[in-house]
């Protein structure tokens, strides 16, 4: 008798908060890093698989309105390529000088495709992407051994207070060993792919049960000990989009752009492997959102973790048993 097929798709886990104060479901904006074709000719591709208008910014830059899954941009991933979207650039010279250098690094600088924020629920519908960069012959993480290419989500947080960035960055930092070992196995990639750690300093100041500051007090701890976008929970946008002339007056010149989200970088897009789904990865992220929720527990992790005296490789077979409770 003929066995049933096994299904190898992975489902993607909601939340314990799906909605926003708006009563909306939330959102959640992917980047996914890759190499190989042109963005051009990769949302060419896009267009002709999901529909939607073609909008040409720059030889390098496109954005695609109104697909079947929503807008999205492929761009090479180089600030100095596209000028135009640089504050006071003048339209000559300086732009074509920057579409022909950006034709020569295509073969080295990644592309970066960026979806809108998709509502969370409706999250498995960006696998398509997937199926689409596979047939142009994108390369990922497993292709290149000396260069990772990033996955990035962007969830936008349930309630916009202190005691929710609180208790989201608690939760992060306390799985941090965890995620980074789940995310990227390989040791031979932390050197490549990982944005640094929190400094170990901040994690035992924030995770204290009775560490509740107000946003004003997080946000000037947060700058104290992580004035850098290099953390692969990058909080600068939130906080940004919280209070812009407390971060600016920190970090007057960085690139970053305020929004009411979480901006949580990844190491590994395997974009060419077949059996590769963003899922297992946003999965984990809501391992952090579920801990987040549960202030009780989240106080109890805490404890544990100041009390621990060993190092973060066992630090991170404690917690897994947490987060599969």
């Amino acid at each position: 008798m003929a066995q049933p097929a096994l299904s190898t798709a992975i489902d993607f886990a909601l939340p314990p908060v799906l909605h926003n104060e708006r009563g909306e479901v939330r959102t959640v904006g992917v980047e996914i890093e890759f190499v190989g074709p042109s963005a051009e000719k990769t949302v060419q591709a896009l267009q002709e698989a999901l529909g939607g208008r073609l909008l040409e910014e720059d030889p390098h830059a496109f954005a695609l309105k109104e697909s079947a899954i929503g807008d999205l941009t492929v761009e090479l991933d180089s600030r100095i390529l596209h000028p135009g979207k640089q504050a006071g650039t003048q339209r000559g010279v300086l732009p074509k000088i920057a579409a022909l250098f950006g034709f020569a690094a295509s073969y080295l600088v990644p592309c970066e495709l960026v979806t809108a924020p998709t509502p969370i629920d409706r999250l498995e519908e960006l696998n398509r992407i997937l199926t689409i960069l596979r047939r142009l012959g994108a390369k990922g993480t497993q292709d290149a051994p000396f260069y990772a290419f990033g996955l990035h989500f962007n969830p936008e947080i349930p309630r916009q207070n202190a005691a929710t960035v609180t208790a989201f960055m608690k939760s992060f930092a306390l799985l941090n060993s965890w995620l980074r070992r789940e995310a990227s196995p390989d040791t031979t990639r932390n050197l490549l792919g990982f944005a640094d750690p929190f400094p170990s300093e901040y994690v035992r100041r924030i995770v204290q049960p009775d560490y509740q500051p107000d946003i004003a007090t997080f946000i000037d701890d947060y700058l104290a000990f992580n004035p850098t976008r290099n953390r692969d929970l990058d909080l600068l946008p939130l906080l940004h989009h919280f209070d812009a002339t407390r971060v600016r007056a920190v970090l007057p010149n960085e690139k970053i752009n305020g929004r009411p989200t979480f901006h949580y970088r990844l190491p590994d897009a395997r974009v060419s492997d077949p059996g590769w789904s963003i899922a297992p990865d946003w999965n984990r992220w809501v391992c952090v959102e579920r801990l987040a929720d549960d202030r009780e527990k989240l106080d109890a992790v805490g404890a544990a973790y100041l009390a621990f005296d060993g190092e973060d490789k066992s630090w991170a077979n404690v917690v897994e048993q947490v987060v599969r409770s």
